[in-house]
């Protein structure tokens, strides 16, 4: 580990991350907090078992008394992440082989310092774990889904499935853990472009079964053959409160929409989506685009980008990345705290991006207004004239 070359904040949460994953983490107290909350000194983390499942217990050390609160790793590492350089200017992470401190000066400069942990370091003896799961492998439905077999031992050739599953829980957990949606009453969840159904089985069983939640999730489907093999799995499963219709984003017009899955949208089919989402007031908006052919036709780039863009693969990914930041920032101005990020890439598209939105307590005009504007530059630098979401919401206000 002191070969280890640690430079950015992205270094720091990777290694921590990569602690959790190979059980190394002892302990990460931050200081120096530079809050709103004046009685409050200190914060320290440590790894710890609730109920056979492993969590980070949060102590928050105030003046006068302590605050605990435990998360699950999805949840504390979101948590972490937003803390350190912003309430917190220092944090010293212990692991069993190495010591990190980072400190930020008054300048907001960086600087990260590692070595050799002292003897004696132990993870809690609570902690031991291979590595942690966010779906249990002996659920029933991996297997009427045959991602494992009636043994329940993974299927090889599902190995990719299994692995994009479980990041798909972990992702949506670590959303609802910050959503606004109030956790006790049951949660409305749409899937639409559902399949064969293996993250609307996984959803509804994770939100049943982990968190005891009576959630309602319908996955939508244009194929009326796969949605009536999925509703055939769900009610030879039991599981209530799942079903699946034949329709799209433009037919299906549900009451009330908690959560909107969206994954593989096609082109302009991700707009409809996402409007969708906003419309019906979703706590949490989760999308993978593909195909990017709207605004593709429509840019004018600098002349100076041309040695670059006459490299036809530069060319899509520029027009991926412009038309996905007005989808992000579009839902910014409408209410949502939104992250772009790599997923696990879909069987049938090597597509890998997810954008991720979580609805906000409430608005600031003057942000809202600003990203509006970031908008309208962003379209005008690039002379787009029309972006898909932008006209749908127009049309709905």
């Amino acid at each position: 580990m002191s070969s280890v070359v640690l430079n950015t904040l992205e270094d720091f949460y990777h290694l921590l991350s990569q602690s959790l994953n190979d059980n190394q983490m002892v302990k990460l107290l931050l200081s120096k907090y530079r809050g709103a909350d004046k009685s409050l000194n200190r914060l320290s983390i440590r790894p710890i078992t609730l109920q056979n499942e492993p969590v980070l217990s949060f102590v928050y050390e105030h003046q006068t008394n302590h605050i605990t609160k435990n998360h699950s790793y999805a949840a504390a590492l979101n948590e972490i992440n937003q803390l350190v350089g912003e309430d917190f200017k220092s944090a010293y992470l212990t692991l069993s082989n190495v010591e990190v401190q980072i400190e930020f000066s008054k300048k907001g400069k960086l600087k990260i310092s590692h070595h050799k942990a002292k003897q004696g370091q132990a993870v809690a003896a609570t902690h031991n774990r291979q590595k942690n799961r966010f779906v249990d492998i002996q659920r029933p439905f991996l297997t009427a889904l045959k991602v494992t077999d009636k043994q329940h031992k993974l299927i090889p050739a599902m190995s990719n499935k299994w692995k994009q599953i479980n990041k798909f829980i972990e992702i949506f957990s670590q959303a609802l853990e910050v959503s606004p949606h109030d956790k006790s009453t049951p949660l409305n969840v749409v899937d639409f472009g559902s399949g064969k159904g293996y993250l609307t089985f996984a959803i509804h069983d994770y939100l049943r079964h982990t968190l005891n939640n009576d959630a309602q999730v319908t996955g939508v489907e244009l194929r009326q053959a796969l949605a009536d093999l999925c509703n055939e799995a769900a009610q030879t499963l039991d599981h209530q409160g799942l079903d699946f219709v034949c329709g799209d984003v433009k037919t299906h017009a549900p009451k009330q929409t908690d959560v909107m899955i969206a994954l593989h949208a096609c082109d302009v089919a991700t707009d409809y989506a996402i409007h969708y989402g906003i419309r019906a007031n979703a706590s949490i908006i989760m999308c993978s685009p593909c195909c990017h052919k709207q605004i593709r036709p429509q840019m004018q780039s600098p002349e100076l980008f041309q040695p670059m863009l006459q490299y036809g693969v530069h060319l899509g990914q520029q027009a991926e990345m412009v038309t996905d930041s007005l989808r992000a920032l579009l839902l910014e101005a409408n209410g949502y705290t939104t992250k772009v990020f790599e997923f696990i890439s879909l069987e049938h598209t090597n597509k890998n991006k997810m954008i991720l939105a979580v609805k906000k307590d409430k608005v600031n005009e003057k942000e809202q207004q600003q990203l509006l504007k970031q908008i309208a530059d962003i379209k005008d630098y690039y002379g787009i004239s029309d972006h898909c979401l932008e006209t749908l919401l127009a049309e709905s206000a």
